[in-house]
């Protein structure tokens, strides 16, 4: 009898790890049973707070347990590449975080041990579940808008969501990547040029502001825009949205804002509804979404279609393009 429910453990329990746990149970086939973080009290609480019987600092028994069937990795991005090759080659199901990882080679590395695991790996890239991107596709595919010749995006998030985040990365891999992929997907080309500029206004280890422009195989152009220091009485969590401009057609995305304002005594919030909202303790929306196809294809035993590893690593590349071009002052070249 095929199986009906994948044991799942999470590893790496940041402020995302959390948000995982959270959105894990509310999936039925999905039964959160291990987490795996080095701080010994967050990993007490946590396991406390989700009520987990297994709870380990080393992820090396995890993939030593027969009883953890798939494994989800939130640990920094480039922690990505051991975790994630030791889980494919034990033979766990991986759902790994986007970005895949912080250097091509690692993302090379990880391809490889997917294309001989038994598991499949499905790569993080949320985006791709939020509906309104996934009629954007449809749209296109149905060439309603003709060929793309244009694509414009911004992703734009509070100043105080980002001081410990910019001591870990920056903006254009760490959000742009969004963006990167997306356009990817809606265009199915590649990405030969990249050009950014970066503006640090706190002085943290990586620029609050980042700013890329890439060009595609095809002619298509793209500019993308990535802003970490939005002020604090900002009342949203997220500035999303992406002009795609075909030659016979428009297409344009918005997301969170205004599509919900809530005015109380003491402000005016306007809170994510789409990527992981919280419902009766359990978070709903595409995060949800992401882990209920992941489970399906993992009981399937068939390889994603969305998040696929090969796309994650196109995006990563192009995106460390751009960061590399912010250090030069030149136009990178993607060479394939």
């Amino acid at each position: 009898m095929p199986m009906q429910r994948l044991r799942i453990a999470v590893i790496g329990l940041g402020w995302f790890g959390e948000i995982h746990c959270d959105a894990i149970t509310g999936v039925p086939n999905l039964e959160l049973a291990a987490l795996c973080t080095r701080t010994p009290e967050r990993l007490k609480a946590l396991a406390q707070k989700y009520e987990v019987p297994k709870a380990t600092r080393d992820y090396r028994e995890l993939m030593r347990d027969p009883d953890i069937d798939a494994v989800s990795i939130v640990t920094m991005w480039d922690q990505h590449a051991e975790p994630a090759v030791a889980a494919l080659e034990a033979g766990k199901h991986v759902f790994l975080e986007k970005p895949i990882a912080s250097t091509v080679e690692d993302a090379n590395k990880i391809i490889a041990a997917s294309k001989r695991a038994r598991g499949i790996l499905q790569i993080g890239h949320i985006c791709r579940f939020n509906p309104r991107y996934r009629m954007a596709k449809q749209a296109i595919a149905e060439g309603k808008i003709g060929r793309i010749v244009a694509m414009s995006s911004r992703r734009n998030i509070p100043a105080a969501w980002t001081p410990e985040i910019l001591n870990k990365i920056g903006p254009i891999v760490g959000d742009a990547v969004h963006d990167t992929d997306l356009m990817l997907w809606f265009t199915g080309d590649r990405i030969v040029s990249a050009y950014a500029q970066t503006v640090s206004v706190r002085g943290l280890k990586y620029p609050d502001i980042g700013q890329t422009m890439y060009r595609f195989a095809g002619g298509t152009t793209a500019t993308l825009e990535t802003v970490w220091c939005m002020p604090d009485k900002t009342p949203f969590d997220i500035d999303e949205r992406m002009s795609i401009i075909g030659d016979a057609g428009i297409i344009h995305i918005q997301d969170t804002f205004p599509n919900l304002g809530i005015v109380s005594s003491v402000k005016f919030h306007s809170p994510d509804t789409t990527y992981w909202p919280q419902f009766d303790g359990a978070r709903g929306g595409a995060l949800r979404e992401e882990f209920a196809y992941f489970a399906a294809c993992a009981l399937k035993g068939e390889a994603p279609a969305i998040g696929r590893p090969e796309d994650a690593a196109a995006a990563l590349e192009a995106t460390l393009a751009a960061e590399e071009s912010t250090r030069t002052g030149q136009v990178v070249r993607i060479e394939h």
